[in-house]
């Protein structure tokens, strides 16, 4: 198995990692929100006609 950071062979103790300091990179990009898992948001507004949710209220306002 690769590590996914520096595609080096990772070590059992780190994996899927190579190092710790590969492990921390990784952790970094998840709290710097560089890794993302998708929702389905980012295609909403196209799906529903453009319509953003008003969340003072709860009602649907045409943008």
């Amino acid at each position: 198995m690769k590590c996914p950071i520096c595609n080096q062979e990772s070590v059992r103790d780190y994996r899927p990692f190579c190092s710790r300091r590969c492990a921390y990179i990784d952790l970094g990009n998840w709290l710097n929100e560089d890794y993302r898992i998708d929702d389905g948001s980012l295609f909403a507004d196209e799906e529903h006609g453009n319509m953003s949710r008003d969340h003072d209220n709860g009602k649907t306002d045409p943008s």
